[in-house]
């Protein structure tokens, strides 16, 4: 048996709240060094667009790089938001309560970041919209709605749109308990969010149909939008790329990439504010567990891609399967790749005193999701740069500085607006923390029963 400190509701407000209305000195530093850091990129991205995508690594044929493997990579975080939240709510998984709250709002900052992705890849931004929303009346000239690239944006948005929601609902109660804790324009931001919330029975039936509708319109565009982005590829006649796997191969990676960024976010956040009362072991073991279904549903996905591409002999897709396998730098990166997104953490994840070390556990969440970008990067370039039939038409791909700057500030962007986020906003549901730990409940973790108990005031 596991016992958990007795909390009370004037505990739970005070701990949940206090990133809230304090601020930590580390809170400011890290802030602003991320801020640089995207400053910097934004400074990368002003000089790209001032001297044209030649500063880049992009060249005939290879005309995605670092860019678009950014974009699918970031798309494929923002599935940890449907899978911990719409999912596991529909299932009743009773250990999902305190990572909701970080995993919806981290799939709405890494869609965001995803969708800059395209704008900066464009060259000229400010005519992307013409793609998105055609409005060339005079000359007849439209794009292809066929293509998948013309479904990304309405699939994205619509994933946005939903996630958003999904996002602003959960937090109706607590911006009611913030309001109520807070003067001057605190209180009037944070009533006007509360749209009149009192916490009465009806308003909680209200929420949890909301939060149960969301979730299951959500299940559906979690699974298509990833399909569509798989399709960029899947459609195309480029060797490697023409495969019709594609679709649950994305898919199930994106689950991967996004589950394990949760882990590390859920660990980071239980040692940045002291949550070891609402984050426990037995969470971070249960999301070890959940992954190890998942990069062995990937994994087979995976080999069923190679296996196929070296069984139809297909002279062209079998000299990008080559140059991934066996030409440097390719091939070290596709070591990197399978290593850390598979044949390191997946057996460690069977043991459970690997999975209850909250050190190893943040170890091994990063390292998949480095692996799951250069599994990215091996998916777009090297067909690229193969992608012609004759030998003297071959080309090379080195990303360039500029690349690289932005690409990091992607990833500073995503984390700074975590942050600022939690300087708002709970990350942690105080609501739901409450109804987790109802008076002499017991919740089921595994196969221990640990009881959680909590005191009126």
């Amino acid at each position: 048996m596991y016992y958990r400190p007795t909390l009370t509701h004037r505990q739970i407000n005070q701990e949940l709240l206090g990133s809230v209305l304090s601020t930590p000195l580390w809170w400011i530093i890290l802030v602003a060094m991320l801020a640089l850091v995207v400053a910097g990129a934004g400074s990368a991205f002003g000089w790209m667009m001032n001297q044209g995508m030649g500063v880049t690594g992009l060249s005939r044929p290879v005309f995605w790089g670092f860019f678009i493997t950014n974009f699918v990579f970031w798309i494929g975080i923002s599935h940890a938001g449907v899978m911990i939240s719409a999912i596991l709510r529909l299932s009743q998984a009773e250990w999902r309560r305190p990572m909701t709250r970080a995993a919806e709002t981290m799939t709405v900052f890494s869609l965001l970041t995803a969708l800059s992705m395209p704008l900066m890849h464009a060259g000229r931004p400010w005519r992307i919209i013409y793609w998105l929303l055609p409005y060339d009346f005079s000359r007849g000239i439209w794009p292809d709605v066929r293509s998948p690239l013309f479904w990304d944006p309405i699939a994205i948005s619509t994933y946005l749109t939903g996630s958003s929601l999904f996002v602003f609902t959960a937090l109706i109660p607590d911006f009611a308990i913030i309001r109520d804790r807070t003067t001057g324009w605190r209180h009037t931001v944070y009533g006007i969010l509360a749209l009149g919330w009192h916490g009465s029975p009806r308003q909680f039936k209200l929420q949890a149909i909301a939060g149960i509708l969301l979730s299951a319109l959500l299940l559906p565009v979690f699974v298509s939008v990833h399909s569509i982005v798989s399709w960029d590829f899947g459609v195309s006649l480029v060797p490697a790329w023409h495969v019709t796997v594609f679709a649950p191969y994305f898919v199930v990676g994106a689950v991967l990439s996004g589950v394990s960024a949760v882990l590390t976010l859920m660990i980071l956040m239980r040692v940045a504010f002291k949550w070891e009362n609402y984050i426990w072991e037995e969470h971070i073991d249960a999301i070890g567990r959940l992954l190890i279904p998942i990069a062995l549903g990937w994994h087979f996905l995976f080999w069923l891609d190679l296996v196929f591409a070296f069984w139809l002999q297909e002279e062209q897709e079998l000299v990008v399967w080559r140059l991934r396998l066996f030409e440097p730098p390719w091939s070290w990166f596709f070591l990197a790749f399978y290593f850390f997104s598979f044949a390191l953490p997946v057996p460690l994840w069977f043991f459970r005193r690997v999975r209850r070390n909250l050190a190893l556990m943040f170890i091994l969440s990063l390292l998949v999701n480095v692996g799951m970008w250069f599994e990215r990067l091996i998916i777009i370039v090297p067909g690229l740069l193969r992608k012609q039939p004759f030998v003297f038409d071959y080309a090379s791909y080195r990303p360039s500085p500029v690349e690289i700057t932005i690409v990091a500030g992607t990833f500073a962007l995503v984390v700074l607006l975590m942050l600022l986020f939690g300087k708002f906003f709970p990350l942690i549901p105080i609501w739901e923390a409450k109804e987790g730990m109802v008076l002499k409940a017991e919740i089921k973790v595994g196969k221990k029963m640990i009881p959680a108990i909590i005191k009126e005031e």
